[in-house]
């Protein structure tokens, strides 16, 4: 609990740093980064694929979907870099049709085109012109969501939500979660509303932001907490002292982002 606290404390100024004043472009890589690696722990540190080029075209393929939605998301292009990488994932089963199986692509196109794609959303939200003022909303929903049914469900958990999944989860600690984002959204709207009123907020938006956020986001941490229990591994790596990879932190941003996003687009808090 200390390393994961101390952790916590400097990596948080340092997300703060990146989203809210580094270059668009410098964030936009930093996070190209961290979805290869993401993608390299959901293939390799799982055993699901262990053909090391597979995972290199997809830990490529990772870095280029989050560029692409740094570019401003171009048709064009997406539709280009997956039909490349396509080329090339069915050329590796046809030179070795024994040892490259179509479940092995399969795997692949999701580690490094649709896990990419969805959390890819943060790079999207960043570049929207009221990108810097709302960029934190997912991490405010999913981050406040996570602590808030650790919280609560400590201490008052006593229902199981998903027993074989993950056992430690308690309905208690979800509803706490649910909870802690609608007021974290409010505040954070808050501040908005009264450090810059150029913009109008929507005070309601904000409250089904932090509800439909935090359920996704259990739904999110639920998916890759299936894939560790099927795999038979605790953590997707060690990269981040006390929280384990890149995969375990960003599980449940794997659905808040891109609800957020769609969210952000078709009935925006922050206008």
């Amino acid at each position: 609990m200390k390393t994961r606290i101390i952790a916590s404390a400097v990596l948080v100024p340092l997300l703060f740093i990146l989203v809210l004043w580094a270059p668009k472009m410098f964030a936009a890589v930093i996070f190209a980064v961290l979805m290869s690696i993401g993608s390299y722990e959901l293939l390799y540190r799982t055993h699901l694929v262990k053909h090391p080029r597979l995972v290199i075209y997809a830990s490529i393929m990772a870095f280029a979907v989050v560029m692409w939605s740094h570019a401003g998301a171009v048709h064009a292009w997406l539709l280009i870099g997956l039909m490349i990488y396509t080329i090339v994932l069915f050329s590796e089963m046809m030179m070795d049709h024994v040892k490259v199986r179509i479940e092995m692509l399969a795997m692949c196109y999701v580690a490094g085109a649709i896990v990419p794609f969805l959390l890819s959303s943060l790079v999207r939200i960043l570049i929207m012109t009221t990108g810097r003022y709302v960029i934190l909303i997912p991490f405010v929903v999913a981050f406040l969501s996570d602590a808030g049914a650790y919280f609560v469900g400590l201490k008052y958990g006593r229902h199981k939500l998903a027993p074989v999944v993950s056992p430690n989860k308690t309905i208690e600690g979800a509803l706490g979660g649910v909870a802690s984002a609608m007021v974290g959204m409010l505040i954070y709207i808050l501040i908005i509303d009264l450090a810059f009123p150029q913009f109008t907020v929507n005070y309601g938006l904000a409250l089904l932001y932090g509800l439909l956020g935090s359920l996704c986001g259990v739904f999110g941490d639920l998916c890759f907490s299936i894939i560790k229990r099927q795999t038979g591994i605790k953590d997707y790596g060690n990269l981040i002292p006390g929280h384990g990879g890149v995969l375990d932190r960003f599980d449940s941003m794997m659905m808040v982002a891109p609800l957020m996003e769609a969210l952000l687009l078709l009935a925006p808090v922050v206008m």
